[in-house]
């Protein structure tokens, strides 16, 4: 009787101590997007606060000709910079053991919003420079001359960011609540 009690017991042991229907949350397959959004949203931090600093690396145009030492400046460089570290912080919540503390609806709903928001903004613009491209639209006169400026380049990047950020963030917030269902 009691061989059939050990043979029992290790096989209950491991039948307890293994869960494969829970959540890895430090696994690379399901994390990887909410880390990519999170390093996407500081990549585009980074570089508003630096410009709020009176540092022209990487602005999107001419730099001399940007708003500086007004509200718009305020809000364009400090603020801008602020909220994006707030959406790094928010796409951490989605992936990391501490975000399960967090409404999972209203920071899914929240998320899944902010990510059609930059997509579609990151799209426009690529969509607006095909446009230009083409010759289907042509600049406003007063944007012709921020267009032609060789720092103008740095919006492909840029926009590129808010692109991939965006989706990146819909990957992360989609994942969390198909992980939620199956707990």
């Amino acid at each position: 009787m009691t061989t059939a009690m050990t043979a029992v017991t290790p096989m209950t042991t491991s039948m307890t101590t293994v869960t494969p229907t829970a959540p890895a949350y430090h696994g690379r397959g399901r994390t990887w997007p909410g880390y990519a959004a999170a390093a996407a949203a500081l990549a585009y931090a980074a570089p508003h606060f630096w410009w709020g600093a009176g540092i022209a690396a990487t602005f999107p145009g001419d730099f001399a000709s940007a708003p500086h030492g007004t509200w718009e400046a305020a809000i364009g460089y400090w603020v801008m910079g602020a909220v994006a570290v707030v959406g790094a912080v928010g796409a951490l919540a989605l992936v990391r053991p501490w975000g399960r503390r967090l409404p999972r609806r209203t920071l899914c709903a929240l998320s899944l919003t902010a990510s059609v928001g930059m997509t579609l903004w990151g799209f426009t613009y690529f969509a607006m420079q095909y446009l230009l491209a083409a010759g289907r639209v042509v600049s406003a006169p007063a944007l012709a001359t921020k267009d032609a400026h060789p720092q103008a380049a740095w919006g492909l990047f840029w926009y590129g960011l808010f692109v991939l950020w965006g989706v990146m963030l819909g990957v992360a917030a989609r994942t969390r609540l198909r992980e939620d269902r199956t707990r």
